[in-house]
């Protein structure tokens, strides 16, 4: 997992990126030309102390790693906490980080069973 470190690349996502938006995250989209995902997590001051900013940190960055396989590849992507997040337990950042990447269209589409079957016949 590779992450967006400068200002410069945060300002391009916010300017060049789509942003979609929920209770407790913001997220912004746009396409590198990269063949991996870069992903910068921002939470505000205002989101609380250093200790829960980094807890809320820290739940979004698994919450983007265990579903990482899921999403589609060339993409920059920012996630801003909102103050509710703060409050937030894993459950409910991961469902919004799944909620808002499936809204913007970058989860990808998944085989359905039959198309995982063994159509040859050779069981």
């Amino acid at each position: 997992m590779e992450s967006l470190r400068k200002n410069d690349d945060f300002r391009n996502c916010y300017r060049r990126g789509k942003s979609y938006a929920n209770r407790l995250l913001v997220l912004y989209v746009c396409e590198n030309d990269r063949e991996t995902n870069r992903i910068g997590i921002s939470v505000s001051k205002k989101v609380g102390n250093s200790v829960i900013r980094h807890h809320v940190k820290r739940l979004i960055r698994e919450g983007y790693r265990l579903h990482e396989n899921m999403f589609n590849n060339g993409l920059d992507i920012a996630v801003v906490a909102r103050m509710q997040a703060a409050s937030a337990g894993y459950h409910e950042i991961e469902s919004a980080l799944l909620h808002l990447m499936k809204i913007s269209g970058n989860i990808r589409k998944r085989k359905s069973e039959y198309d995982e079957k063994d159509t040859s016949g050779n069981d």
